[in-house]
């Protein structure tokens, strides 16, 4: 389960046997969120975590998301 980075309390990692579409998965101590990647950056699930850690991992996401798809093609390929 590689993790991409820690930020905010919010740590960003993908399953070693992931599918596609590309998303990452976020976990917190509140609990866990799935947001997709490509082709857009869009909510998939959120179990626990606070809208404002959401609005967070969103903006994250979507500020890395060059950098996180790199990391998924390079990971899985």
């Amino acid at each position: 389960m590689p993790t991409l980075f820690t930020i905010f309390g919010l740590r960003f990692y993908f399953y070693s046997d992931e599918h596609l579409p590309i998303h990452v998965h976020i976990r917190n101590s509140d609990g866990r969120a799935k947001i997709q990647v490509e082709p857009e950056v869009v909510l998939i699930e959120n179990n626990g975590i606070k809208p404002n850690d959401i609005k967070k991992a969103l903006f994250l996401v979507r500020l890395y998301k060059k950098q996180i798809t790199e990391s998924w093609y390079e990971y899985f390929r």
